[in-house]
């Protein structure tokens, strides 16, 4: 039998968001789409407009309360039954989480969560709460969304690569992998590492990598069944 020790690291995109009914950061509201991202996801917005920070992200916020995890969600974590996993995303909900996967790294933050804009390191759990220009965080300095903004760093990045580095098998799903730094994690993968890509489009470059074409929520169940039966040989 399979040792229970082989690690898996799942790479996730806003594609697995998307079949929950989650859009896209370009496509969260119709209306949001007048204004340009340095209006809506920077420092520099949020010192400028928090009111309007804070209504785009509290309705980005509502919306993925709302969602529910798919059957790709539910496969990646039922993979915690035989393997080590290690969840990396992109996306700010928590529908891994939701789902049941325990080992979760988020590189853009999260939606769910508030922090201090002075420390970092300041957060605390808001659930679906709507915030306000006036809330503020323990330090007493504006709280703003639990989001890694354009112009800022990502801290998780350094985590994310070791995890890659020492993984087994990599699932890549939900994303074209061209936004960085996170499109940069392939590069740390061992070459004997087993790796699939699950996406509606084949990014073209990623001659490594296994590739499923189609929609996560049919291809992944179907992966992670397979590679659950191995383990029972």
């Amino acid at each position: 039998m399979q040792s229970k020790k082989e690690k898996i690291v799942v790479i996730s995109g806003a594609g697995i968001s998307a079949e929950s009914g989650l859009a896209t950061f370009r496509d969260a509201d119709g209306l949001w789409q007048k204004y340009a991202v340095e209006e809506l996801a920077t420092a520099e917005a949020f010192a400028a407009n928090p009111e309007l920070v804070h209504r785009f992200y509290n309705a980005r916020r509502k919306q993925a309360a709302a969602a529910s995890p798919n059957a790709a969600h539910l496969a990646i974590a039922s993979l915690e039954r035989h393997y080590q996993v290690v969840v990396i995303t992109q996306n700010v909900d928590d529908l891994h989480e939701r789902a049941g996967s325990t080992q979760v790294i988020h590189l853009h933050g999260k939606l769910c969560e508030a922090r201090s804009s002075l420390s970092p390191e300041l957060v605390e759990y808001i659930g679906d709460v709507e915030l306000t220009e006036h809330d503020t965080a323990a330090d007493g300095s504006a709280l703003r969304p639990n989001i890694v903004w354009f112009g800022e760093e990502v801290p998780a990045m350094i985590t994310a690569i070791e995890e890659v580095e020492s993984a087994d098998k990599i699932l890549v799903v939900g994303t074209s992998l061209q936004v960085y730094p996170a499109a940069s994690l392939l590069s740390y993968a061992h070459h004997k590492a087993e790796k699939v890509l699950v996406n509606l489009e084949s990014p073209g470059f990623v001659s490594e990598y296994r590739f499923l074409q189609g929609k996560a929520a049919a291809e992944v169940p179907k992966l992670v069944a397979n590679w659950l039966a191995q383990d029972a040989i």
